[in-house]
């Protein structure tokens, strides 16, 4: 399938979410039948190479229609938007890096195949990393890993491990196939990355995964982010050690403009909700109303330039767009939550109850307003980021 395919196959999946959303912004979790939809649709090539019969080719490439994707999903449904999310996002970390340098180039091309077969067996990524305290900096994890077995394994590409540790905001729990997450490996300085096999995990510690909070629906209703505590879980570090922070700058502009379109998509629904609504009483509406349904049209067009205009950033610059990625998506999670606000001002009192869309909306933009990176972590990367190459007086 190409891309114009997978385009109308998702859009045909997310019409069918949207008839029945108000039940589904009463969801306190996630059914395994939408993500299998998403699936016979095609969206699981998004983390799949071309060579390999996947969407993927490149960053410049490959970013808008994959947010397109997600962006159509999200109009629908903004819990399942983000799940889905962290299938192309997880798996940029391979796709995005082609080569890796010596000794492990062979490892990473054996490591990219594999994970991408994952992907074309039906198999959904996510992620497991955040943990409490580290302020969403993976790298300050206290997880952690274990060499198994061998202790000369320790420095092997792709070995095997075994880590301990507390994580939160697993977002897709119980659908995803396979978690990324950060842990410091024994005997050295720096985290590292690792992933996961959760198929056959039970929760109840018996394996070394147990549940410790169920995501209590709080923001984002819907996405079973929850957290577990870690005992010896069986992990696989990634085939190219040393690769933290790397590879979010490699990635990074793709993996906001992904988390950016699930904030596009939700906002756009509600204001195209609101808008017929108000419609059939607009020369009624007082001038407190008329002013901020005119201030909902500004912001509104306002999110649309920024999300296109960080496209195009990606477009041009491909992994050097970082900065005007991080622009795009702190300034339109901004807007997003003003837009929904004042669209429940204008709506009333009513807008304020799960089965409303605006007040779900709101909800939901919120929450992924502190979607990696989190408001800190993104404020501190614009800031360091705004200064170089800067001539000092």
């Amino acid at each position: 399938m190409n891309i114009d395919e997978i385009q109308h196959r998702v859009a045909s999946v997310a019409d069918e979410f949207a008839q029945d959303r108000p039940a589904r912004q009463l969801r306190r979790h996630l059914d395994p039948d939408d993500f299998r939809k998403l699936a016979e649709a095609g969206f699981l090539l998004s983390g799949v190479p071309a060579e390999q019969g996947g969407l993927w080719t490149d960053i410049q490439r490959s970013t808008r229609p994959i947010s397109e994707l997600l962006r159509t999903i999200a109009r629908a449904d903004g819990s399942v938007a983000l799940v889905a999310s962290m299938h192309p996002a997880v798996l940029s970390f391979w796709l995005g890096q082609s080569d890796a340098p010596a000794p492990y180039t062979e490892a990473w091309a054996a490591q990219r195949r594999l994970v991408a077969q994952t992907a074309l067996d039906g198999c959904w990524w996510g992620t497991i990393t955040s943990e409490p305290g580290s302020g969403g900096d993976v790298g300050k994890t206290k997880t952690l890993a274990r060499p198994s077995g061998d202790p000369s394994l320790r420095s092997r590409a792709g070995s095997a491990y075994a880590i301990t540790g507390q994580k939160h905001f697993g977002s897709g729990s119980g659908i995803t196939s396979y978690m990324i997450t950060t842990a410091l490996p024994e005997g050295e300085e720096l985290a590292d990355w690792f992933f996961l096999d959760v198929r056959e995990a039970k929760w109840d510690g018996s394996n070394g995964m147990k549940l410790t909070a169920e995501w209590d629906g709080h923001g984002m209703s819907a996405t079973q982010s929850h957290a577990f505590a870690f005992s010896s879980y069986p992990a696989t570090r990634m085939a190219w050690p040393g690769n933290l922070y790397a590879v979010s700058a490699v990635i990074g502009a793709f993996v906001s403009s992904l988390f950016t379109a699930v904030v596009v998509g939700v906002t756009e629904s509600a204001v195209e909700a609101a808008r017929a609504s108000l419609a059939k009483k607009k020369d009624t509406l007082r001038p407190y109303e008329q002013v901020e349904w005119a201030r909902v049209e500004n912001e509104a067009w306002l999110i649309d330039q920024a999300y296109e205009g960080m496209l195009r950033a990606v477009e041009a610059k491909g992994a050097g767009a970082v900065l005007e990625a991080l622009h795009g998506k702190t300034s339109i999670a901004g807007l997003a939550e003003s837009v929904t606000q004042r669209i429940c001002r204008v709506v009333g009192g009513g807008s304020f109850h799960r089965a409303s869309p605006f007040g779900a909306a709101f909800e939901d933009v919120r929450a992924l307003g502190f979607l990696r990176p989190p408001w800190g972590l993104a404020h501190d990367t614009i800031l360091a980021l705004t200064w170089v190459g800067t001539v000092q007086g």
